[in-house]
């Protein structure tokens, strides 16, 4: 019997279970909610499987495809999402916390059997099914110890890892597994109804992002492919890698942006770069937290994706770190020369959704002490794993961003601003942001303090350039990497490095802060604190686990000055500050990343500024421990912390024997050369 043949009888025949558990449920009373619920879900998505076998995705209605989208998603939206057993706080109301939780778990992993269908991996719909037919089983029992049923979740993960780790990690590099690329590069994308072709959550946002891409011209499509694919060839460049080496890069978008990616497909194509496009996680062993990391559609519920963020918290020990690890290197070791000769990904950024302030619940999966030391081991040697076979100094990247329908009213020339934000003239800003650094070089150290209520007060120590001819302290960013153009930034010598940083409000990753307050020694995070929830308490976790991503400290890992004022009257004029992307918002006045440096992993690659001056800035006392102890060095995150300027009362170079070089003082740049920059802030 083939393995084909065998995968296929196990799959009918737990189909065939589920179908009976549905007619005759034999539970104790107080589980039968949980397994109806979840039984009527799973039957509804075979027949779906059945139906999209015979082809019925191509010719079904648009009315149909709503419909069957509505049906996928409607009980786990917001309202539904309240009496649904994914909630972990009904799921223990009803179930008690030693089995709500991990039936809550469950549940969310069943939902995922839908993306499985579309794609008809068959592996996955079986091993998922196989496990929630055991746990009914289990459960058939009038007292099962929830210890049985932990440890059935916790071996169901750790068996499976093998096949779920491997399968992502072959997503992320093999051009061949193209799901994504059959729909965005064989449909017609002028018929709305591919969107459903993906078993993502489609709403009136994607459909009017698609609708309206439609309308614009093809020099349009063209213009804004080639700014994405341009910015990703230039990055090589600017970074004295060699392109031709690569035969395949990553892009990752929200649903509605295909006939961009189409286009910018054929760009790469141009390049000798085929398209990796990945849906974003499904189980819970390839998540990383409730951050999308692949393609994805609109988000049903971000509350039940941050009550699931640390669901790991069910396995998370040293057996299945290890263990984990050890699949990583296998499955890379299997695709090495795929991974040797990628080129990194090509992401679209979105903008406008509403803003999402989220639910701690004491019912939802939180990492012990222990475990967050665990999460943070694996992280390092894991990001060691992927730098062996993915190379950090020979491989590249680009992010854009625009907005979504969902932002209002004005959408259309919110997008029309955005596309000219993202076309500036490069050499305007290359010209005013060296003048920038030819200032900042001259200091050994840089002062920035807020302005009324902002309680900022920073220095910032800058390496000593042995030869300043030759040498710099700041890159000059402009457009390739990073649209929009915009930024000066540096790695900062730790040592020296003191003070506060405040910012009254501030959108991070999707989650907002308000009163954020960092406080820094020596360029490590002493302090920390917000003021979202009621106590210092909660402020604290919820800082500790979303920016410090549970590492006891953080380094300052890059300083920088966004010179981007068109961006920041752009935000001002539509009232968009609070909602646009830290891309962009990064370039709206100085900010600060905490985590590893803009350089990690490929500190000893050589980058150059346009004037050929060496950017000599690219370690910090932490990263250099790279050498001896690489567990050390890295933390595997970068979070930017963005000053707007209004709230910024001074940006100050402090030369050796004392003299100061004013740069921005009360929110208007006064460094000679610079002016231009002021011109766009008189509009406000």
């Amino acid at each position: 019997m083939s393995r084909d043949t065998f995968l296929e009888e196990r799959f009918e025949l737990v189909k065939g279970r589920i179908r009976e558990m549905q007619q005759d449920m034999d539970v104790p009373e107080r589980f039968c909610g949980f397994f109806k619920e979840m039984t009527t879900y799973l039957n509804y998505v075979l027949t779906l499987h059945e139906k999209i076998r015979e082809g019925w995705l191509e010719h079904a209605a648009l009315s149909e495809l709503q419909k069957n989208n509505e049906e996928l998603y409607a009980g786990i939206l917001p309202g539904a999402y309240e009496s649904s057993y994914t909630n972990p706080a009904y799921a223990v109301r009803m179930l008690s916390e030693d089995y709500g939780r991990l039936l809550s778990f469950l549940a969310a992993e069943v939902r995922g059997i839908v993306a499985y269908a579309y794609e008809d991996r068959l592996f996955d719909m079986t091993v998922l099914m196989e496990l929630y037919v055991q746990i009914y089983n289990l459960l058939e029992e009038p007292t099962v110890p929830a210890q049985e049923i932990k440890d059935t979740l916790y071996w169901y993960v750790s068996d499976y890892s093998e096949e779920m780790v491997g399968r992502r990690i072959r997503e992320a590099v093999d051009p061949s597994l193209d799901f994504a690329v059959r729909i965005i590069c064989g449909s017609d994308l002028t018929d709305i109804r591919y969107l459903y072709k993906y078993g993502e959550y489609v709403t009136e946002n994607e459909i009017s992002m698609a609708e309206y891409l439609n309308d614009l011209s093809k020099e349009e499509i063209r213009a804004m492919a080639r700014t994405f694919t341009e910015g990703y060839r230039i990055g090589f460049i600017n970074g004295r890698k060699d392109i031709s080496k690569k035969n395949s890069v990553n892009i990752r978008y929200q649903l509605g942006f295909e006939r961009m990616i189409k286009e910018a497909v054929c760009q790469f194509e141009e390049m000798g770069l085929k398209p990796v496009i990945y849906r974003s996680a499904v189980h819970a062993v390839n998540k990383k937290q409730h951050h999308r990391i692949g393609y994805y559609g609109a988000i049903p519920n971000k509350q039940l994706d941050y009550d699931h963020k640390d669901d790991s918290a069910l396995y998370l020990d040293q057996e299945f770190v290890q263990r984990k690890l050890r699949v990583m290197q296998v499955a890379y070791e299997q695709v090495k020369e795929l991974a040797n000769t990628h080129g990194g990904p090509a992401v679209i950024e979105t903008f406008g959704e509403k803003p999402f302030t989220p639910v701690s619940k004491k019912e939802a999966f939180s990492l012990t002490p222990h475990q967050q030391k665990l999460q943070v081991s694996y992280d390092n040697e894991a990001g060691q794993i992927v730098n062996r076979y993915i190379k950090g100094e020979e491989r590249s990247f680009t992010i854009i961003a625009y907005p979504v329908c969902e932002i209002g009213p004005r959408f259309k020339d919110i997008f029309r601003e955005t596309v000219r934000l993202n076309t500036l003239d490069y050499h305007l800003y290359q010209d005013i942001q060296q003048k920038l650094i030819n200032a900042l070089d001259e200091g050994c150290e840089v002062r920035i303090k807020g302005r009324g209520s902002n309680r900022t007060d920073m220095t910032v120590r800058l390496h000593e350039l042995e030869d300043p001819e030759k040498q710099t302290n700041f890159e000059n960013c402009v457009a390739d990497v990073n649209i929009p153009v915009g930024e000066v930034f540096t790695s900062p010598v730790l040592g020296g490095t003191n003070g506060v940083l405040h910012v009254s409000g501030v959108y991070l990753d999707g989650l907002y802060y308000k009163d954020l307050k960092i406080t820094f020694r020596d360029g490590k995070i002493l302090d920390y604190i917000c003021s979202n929830f009621s106590t210092e308490e909660e402020n604290r976790d919820y800082m500790k686990e979303n920016i410090l991503f549970h590492h006891d400290m953080l380094p300052l890992g890059e300083f920088a000055i966004g010179t981007n004022t068109t961006a920041y009257v752009m935000a001002k004029k539509y009232h968009i500050e609070d909602i646009l992307p830290i891309l962009i918002a990064e370039k709206m006045g100085p900010h600060f990343a905490v985590g590893d440096t803009c350089y990690s992993w490929s500190e000893d690659t050589a980058v150059y500024n346009p004037d050929g001056k060496e950017i000599i800035a690219r370690d910090n006392e932490v990263s250099i421990l790279r050498r001896i102890d690489p567990g050390r060095a890295y933390f595997g995150c970068h979070t930017d912390i963005t000053i707007p300027y209004e709230e910024l009362g001074e940006i100050t170079a402090v030369k050796k024997d004392g003299s100061l070089i004013p740069i921005i003082k009360d929110s208007r740049f006064v460094l000679k050369g610079t002016e231009e920059l002021n011109r766009v802030l008189e509009e406000l």
